[in-house]
């Protein structure tokens, strides 16, 4: 897999913990932000960018290539990623 997938995600959110779970698992490298221990400009900056891929602020929010996954959904994860 080339396309490393990114995680918008808040550092309490089970399904973020699941989603995080599931592709280690799978032995998927994945870069994350916790949105949620950023702060000040940073928080606005990733908080609009997340509103703008995924329509609203809802987490996880999961990029894979110009995939949008908003949720923990493992078939969606596995179409996505080919597994």
């Amino acid at each position: 897999m080339g396309i490393k997938p990114k995680l918008y995600t808040l550092s309490t959110c089970m399904h973020c913990r699941a989603a995080k779970r599931f592709l280690k698992a799978n032995g998927i490298e994945y870069d994350y932000v916790d949105v949620d221990k950023l702060g000040g400009k940073e928080k606005e900056e990733v908080s609009s960018e997340v509103i703008k891929i995924s329509g609203g602020l809802r987490f996880p929010t999961i990029v894979i290539g110009d995939k949008v996954i908003v949720g923990f959904y493992e078939n969606k994860l596995r179409e996505a990623l080919g597994l």
